[in-house]
């Protein structure tokens, strides 16, 4: 679909990127030419990964151990990043969520959400952002967000807040910095499914006949979503800014995604409680 070497002298980092999308992302980008520093707090995970890329198209991957609610650390690892070379691309993908009735949220349990999805990709933009208009270097930041930004969410609250959050951010900064030549885009994708976030989203319980309910009646294929990431963090798509790009066979048109929770008795949501707290 692109030139081999799209991505070629792009050196791109990628949050949450030892697993799911950020992989699946860091796979195209590799293999169009570009060098990753995948970062994530599984060090085991983000070396397996890391070595798989190296294998399939010798691109040039490091890994970056770091928890990104921890401002400080995401500060002490851009600097060691930018110790080799500043980033062209900040890929802010890591996230977390789960299904609950937002009355039984604990503060705790709210936080576990807010904290990597809202403050760890404010915390990495800044700490990118910073650096490169310290160093007039122009770079590009991704969101990976959520349709729950445009029809909201039920039972995924925090979630939903700290997504449509981002959005604000990416809107905000795009007049900010663009003209320092920073460019802000965003994604919102929808059914990708991937391990995490099938345990999280669709425990049993959930119905299988979800992907009816997507307008071109599938789920979406994570080659299709790596795509266009691609596409927006290349030159090709360098006059995009301020804009998040919905990826979800029209599913938002149709639906939030959460009606068939509305349905769900008190004993299923007791026992997708015990699930949680057991896990």
């Amino acid at each position: 679909m692109f030139e081999k070497g799209l991505l070629a002298h792009k050196r791109i980092l990628i949050t949450g990127g030892g697993s799911g999308l950020g992989a699946a992302m860091g796979r195209r980008f590799a293999e169009l030419g570009a060098e990753l520093i995948i970062c994530g707090r599984r060090q085991e995970l983000l070396e397996e990964t890391a070595a798989k890329f190296r294998s399939e198209f010798g691109a040039k991957v490091s890994t970056a151990r770091c928890d990104i609610r921890d401002g400080a650390a995401v500060e002490a690892m851009m600097d060691q990043v930018w110790q080799d070379a500043p980033i062209d691309v900040l890929v802010n993908n890591a996230a977390a969520t789960f299904i609950a009735q937002t009355e039984h949220l604990s503060f705790r349990a709210a936080d576990a959400i807010l904290a990597p999805t809202l403050h760890g990709t404010l915390y990495c933009t800044l700490a990118a952002g910073r650096r490169w208009i310290e160093g007039k270097h122009k770079g590009v930041v991704l969101s990976i967000l959520s349709t729950s930004t445009i029809t909201g969410r039920a039972f995924t609250v925090p979630s939903s807040m700290a997504k449509t959050a981002v959005l604000a951010m990416t809107k905000s900064l795009a007049v900010e910095w663009g003209p320092k030549g920073i460019r802000t885009v965003a994604i919102a994708p929808g059914a990708f499914p991937t391990p995490g976030a099938t345990g999280q989203l669709r425990p049993e319980g959930r119905g299988e006949s979800w992907a009816q309910r997507v307008p071109l009646g599938r789920a979406g294929e994570h080659s299709e979503l790596a795509n266009l990431a691609s596409f927006l963090i290349s030159d090709q798509g360098g006059y995009i800014n301020g804009e998040m790009v919905v990826v979800d066979g029209g599913a938002h048109l149709r639906s939030s995604g959460a009606e068939d929770l509305l349905q769900w008795t008190d004993e299923q949501w007791e026992k997708q409680r015990a699930a949680r707290s057991k896990a």
